[in-house]
């Protein structure tokens, strides 16, 4: 009981319950079903009552008060509205979404993103602010040697098979914690990595820590504390046999103040000068002294009795940053998102990272745009709020000032996306829209995140924002083909309303045409990989609609020329009654136009409409799947294999269904050569489309 009353134990249950989490897209697929349910209730309801108003005036079966006939008219005709709303809603939206979801989760994991929530392989494409800390995913999280001073190796800085030598390596052997774990290709630290830094430079250097370690009998001891600032280790020495030493190791400007002996041409001005060098590169440092001590004691309780000691060197670790992360901040800040670092470190070492990865800019940013967590929490709300805007950079930060951070932003309309590893970072994580563990983290921030990093690499954070937005272009596709084809059907069935003509399709094959361009369409597009060039898009606002100004002229503009064609096309049906299409030419198509007859069309017409108006949504789907892209609706063979698998499946579905339909879709096989002129005929609409593709690809080369 106590354990949930706590603040871990409540993010840790927050985390694991079902909640509804309002992500970006739900806010906007939101908007888009209200949006179709209002225009798809209009559309049906005028088709209902101007079909019924039509049969009632021209039909002179109503003046006979035949009931049952009645009856039969208005179920005919609520059966046709009902099917309308049934086109005009996309169903195979949720399928896409979730499907695209669940692809992206399971893709995303080659990639080192074990995506913990599903909506947050979405949200990802949405994040507009990365708040990062430093250890692990800017840096190598792993302390290595950078540089040493120890006078008496000289300007080698190389162990040498000399008693000054081999007291440096036994200082770092004996006065030390850590330990390497030799078990793996290459040698790991267990234990403090800073000192695992220094037994792996012993390593570098061919010399083993564990024979010095065994070799020196540890008389006393004095633990590091971050009050002394120092640690202190006194041994009967290996190396010299006979003598007592006391070796010390700590912040330099401790041991340097505690020396009395220097090397010759050593001295504490050059110290302190090049200590302050390696600071301002976001180094740690340690310095490093001894002294021979006789028979008492060297160390009592708290102090050290050594009052004699000689300084021996400095040494200088860094953690390095990534080899991959310049580049993936870099695209990321191209890519529109802001990008801040929060770590406890110092404002001196937060910099020179920042400086490092290229976030931070001498020439351009200055103190306002880095800040301390003491005097971010100082600050009262507006003032913070601005703060958080404008910073880069927040050093000596602590848990609290990384969820009051992260809260600013979300008010300001930022998507958030936070990365930690700590117990203490489980608020922020849970806080943010999108909360990224580390794959070495605690379990609490594991549980409290959306994502896990596997490789605790900032790149890896940048391939979740390129997947999250190649998702949400994906879905655009779905709704703009979609939209089309209900757009176009829903058309056609009014025109005939207006124009006192029957539907050329029946409800069976618009329930059909649903089926296979929602399913099946939602399936190809779904599936489709991402695309890296996405990402120097902006970030898309919260609240703009999933349906864009580019989406918008397409719908309309694509649906305006298939209505046209295939009122036409119905028309020369209807005037010529064929049987085949060996005898159409175009002039007929065009005088068909001004011909609105109201013949109704044969079995065989009803076939050919049918199945032109499927063709030409076909072909569409290879502009929907090059929609926004610089490539090809039939490029990238290899990684869209389910996209043509599925399109091949519906046209081997078409096929099956005209030529065995039968009375159930009211249709009747075709003929081959039909077939064929039915297929180039719509195939137009790609190769228009491709075109298109062409101009614009040529437009941004010379751009």
């Amino acid at each position: 009981a106590v354990g949930d009353a706590t603040e871990i134990g409540k993010v840790a249950k927050k985390s694991t319950e079902q909640t509804s989490v309002e992500t970006p897209l739900h806010m906007q697929l939101d908007k888009l079903a209200k949006m179709i349910s209002k225009v798809g209730s209009v559309v049906s309801v005028a088709a209902f009552f101007i079909f019924l108003i039509h049969d009632i005036l021209t039909n002179p079966a109503w003046g006979g008060k035949d009931y049952f006939y009645m009856a039969e008219i208005v179920l005919k005709y609520f059966m046709m509205a009902v099917t309308l709303i049934v086109v005009a809603v996309p169903e195979g939206l949720p399928m896409s979404v979730t499907l695209s979801l669940a692809l992206n989760m399971r893709r995303m994991l080659k990639t080192n993103n074990l995506v913990r929530k599903m909506h947050a392989c979405e949200t990802m494409g949405a994040t507009t602010v990365i708040c990062t800390d430093k250890t692990g995913t800017l840096t190598q999280n792993q302390m290595r040697i950078y540089e040493t001073q120890f006078a008496a190796l000289g300007k080698s800085q190389q162990l040498a098979d000399n008693n000054e030598s081999k007291l440096i390596a036994e200082a770092i052997a004996v006065n030390s914690t850590a330990f390497l774990d030799r078990g793996a290709d290459r040698p790991t630290v267990v234990g403090n990595p800073t000192e695992g830094a220094l037994l792996l430079w012993l390593n570098d250097q061919h010399t083993d820590y564990k024979p010095l370690r065994d070799n020196a009998a540890v008389t006393e001891q004095l633990p590091f504390s971050t009050m002394r600032k120092f640690m202190a280790t006194v041994v009967d020495s290996g190396v010299c046999p006979g003598k007592r030493i006391a070796y010390v190791k700590g912040a330099p400007e401790i041991v340097i103040d505690k020396c009395r002996n220097f090397p010759d041409g050593v001295t504490k001005e050059q110290l302190r000068e090049a200590l302050l060098g390696y600071q301002q590169k976001a180094m740690r440092t340690l310095g490093f002294a001894y002294q021979e001590v006789g028979d008492g004691k060297a160390v009592e309780g708290d102090s050290l009795n050594a009052d004699n000691l000689t300084f021996m060197g400095i040494v200088a670790i860094s953690d390095p940053v990534r080899a991959d992360v310049p580049a993936a901040v870099k695209e990321s800040i191209d890519a529109g998102i802001k990008i801040k670092i929060v770590t406890g470190d110092t404002p001196g070492t937060a910099k020179e990272i920042g400086r490092q990865i290229g976030l931070w800019n001498d020439n351009t940013d200055n103190d306002s745009n880095i800040i301390t967590g003491p005097d971010f929490a100082a600050l009262d709300n507006n003032d913070a709020a601005e703060a958080a805007r404008r910073i880069k950079i927040m050093s000596r930060a602590r848990p609290t000032d990384k969820s009051r951070l992260v809260g600013l932003l979300q008010q300001q309309g930022e998507v958030v996306a936070v990365t930690g590893d700590g117990t203490n970072d489980a608020p922020a994580l849970n806080a943010a829209q999108v909360g990224l563990s580390m794959g070495d983290g605690t379990s609490v921030a594991k549980e409290a995140s959306d994502i896990t990093i596997m490789d605790n690499s900032f790149a890896s954070i940048t391939r979740a924002v390129m997947w999250g937005r190649s998702l949400y272009q994906n879905i655009q596709r779905f709704i703009l083909f979609q939209l089309t084809v209900n757009l176009v059907a829903c058309t056609i069935v009014l025109i005939g309303a207006f124009t006192g003509q029957q539907s050329p399709l029946t409800v069976t094959q618009m329930l059909w045409v649903n089926l296979i361009m929602d399913a099946f369409a939602a399936l190809a597009l779904a599936s489709l990989p991402p695309n890296d060039a996405v990402m120097p898009n902006k970030p898309r606002r919260l609240n703009d609609f999933i349906i864009n100004r580019t989406m918008k002229w397409f719908i309309i503009g694509v649906s305006a020329v298939f209505v046209v064609v295939l009122f036409g096309f119905m028309q020369y049906l209807k005037a010529n009654q064929v049987d085949s299409l060996d005898g159409f030419n175009l002039s007929d198509f065009f005088a068909s136009f001004l011909n609105f007859s109201n013949a109704e069309m044969n079995a065989y017409d009803v076939t050919l409409f049918f199945t032109f108006f499927v063709m030409l949504q076909f072909w569409n789907l290879f502009n929907a799947k090059s929609f926004e892209s610089d490539y090809s609706g039939f490029s990238r063979l290899r990684d869209s294999k389910v996209f043509f698998l599925t399109a091949a499946i519906i046209i081997v579905g078409q096929v099956l269904i005209v030529t065995f339909g039968g009375e159930m879709l009211n249709v009747v096989p075709l003929g081959w050569k039909d077939w064929l002129r039915l297929i180039i005929a719509s195939s137009a609409v790609v190769w228009i489309g491709e075109l298109v593709h062409l101009v614009l690809r040529l437009k941004h080369k010379k751009a």
